[in-house]
């Protein structure tokens, strides 16, 4: 089904989507398909002018679409890191690098943290556990006077490097994970060094047109939906010094194929790109709270309704005037992307109820 009608500062840690009480409204008219009431509910959680909502479940797909096309590209914020984490994966595919290369080796010498910095490798980038903060330092001051707009617009790439040598890596990476936009930031700078180009670019000509994702773009001046941040129109998001870690615009076609790609690798992408999907997919360390973290992707485990037990891999993200939801469960071959053009917000309800449905979704499927 297609139904289209029309009338902190950047890229967010995924919030866990099981945290506050959930909301539900059912749509006015009678579902057309199997998936039509899951897709509306999922609509029905934002008041933005702009919603697209794709899910998947074994062979059926649906997409709905309001104050958009299934063209219209959105901020992804830190949906993006799922991304960069398939370049990663793609690299490692070539042999290029291994996951347990110590990234120092792709540095400058005096861009390496101070500490356990030179024990930091690509895995620990991409699973959070390379024991850098949250934001690299400095960024906060120097992002105040954009702070409802563009918070990262004058942090370049020089500002990474130089953000880097005054970092101190205090405990050895690998024993704590701890969300980082400066980690997956970098782990985009560095996998754009080591295929000889800019993460843009690599990831355009290894991944994006692989995939055939044609409307899928680091590029602010392209065509886009307007982002909202408390009812009032956002500038497009510009993070030029950290791509890696929020910078992509996506649409709900392209979505789609990026979740196809994801339960089931199609022959035609190779074998060094199918190969990189399945990677992405296995956890490699435990989180707070139980969960399991795989390159990037958040796994959790859940009940189905048979007994069974599935596992989710999910990921959102946010920029000043987006909200994004992806997930996936390659066991049970379902799926769910949601974008909307309004910034999260502590209150909202659109990522917990995009989780919701797709956990309930999945939960309806045999897994014996």
């Amino acid at each position: 089904m297609n139904a289209v009608a029309t009338p902190q500062p950047g890229p967010d840690p995924t919030p866990d989507p099981d945290a506050a009480p959930k909301t539900e409204t059912a749509p006015e008219t009678a579902p057309e398909t199997a998936l039509a009431l899951p897709l509306e509910t999922v609509a029905e959680a934002t008041a933005a002018p702009a919603v697209a909502v794709v899910a998947l479940r074994g062979g059926e797909s649906g997409t709905l679409c309001r104050g958009a096309s299934d063209a219209t590209r959105f901020e992804l914020g830190s949906v993006t890191k799922t991304f960069t984490a398939l370049l990663l994966a793609e690299t490692v595919a070539r042999g290029e690098v291994r996951l347990d290369d110590p990234v120092a080796a792709h540095l400058p010498p005096a861009a390496v943290p101070e500490g356990h910095g030179d024990r930091i490798t690509f895995a620990h980038l991409a699973t959070h556990t390379a024991g850098l903060p949250t934001l690299p330092p400095g960024l906060l001051l120097e992002a105040l006077p954009r702070w409802y707009t563009n918070p990262y617009e004058t942090f370049t790439d020089e500002h990474l490097v130089r953000a880097l040598s005054h970092t101190r890596v205090r405990r050895p990476p690998g024993v704590r994970v701890h969300y980082s936009n400066f980690g997956v930031g970098l782990l985009g700078r560095l996998l754009g060094t080591v295929a000889g180009t800019s993460y843009e670019d690599a990831l355009a000509a290894r991944v994006l047109e692989p995939m055939g994702l044609v409307d899928t773009t680091c590029d602010p001046t392209l065509p886009q939906a307007t982002g909202h941040l408390r009812g009032r129109p956002r500038p497009p998001w510009r993070i030029p010094g950290l791509p890696g870690a929020g910078a992509l615009r996506s649409s709900a076609r392209d979505l789609r194929r990026y979740l196809e790609a994801l339960l089931c690798p199609p022959p035609e992408f190779g074998d060094t790109l199918r190969t990189a999907l399945r990677e992405v997919t296995l956890p490699r360390v435990v989180a707070p709270g139980g969960d399991r973290m795989c390159l990037v992707w958040k796994a959790r485990t859940y009940r189905a309704h048979d007994g069974g037990a599935f596992e989710l891999l999910f990921h959102s993200g946010g920029t000043r005037g987006f909200t994004s939801f992806v997930g996936f469960c390659p066991a049970a071959r379902t799926a769910l992307a949601a974008v909307t053009g309004t910034t999260p917000t502590v209150r909202a309800t659109f990522i917990r109820t995009a989780h919701r449905v797709l956990r309930d979704l999945t939960a309806e499927v045999p897994t014996r």
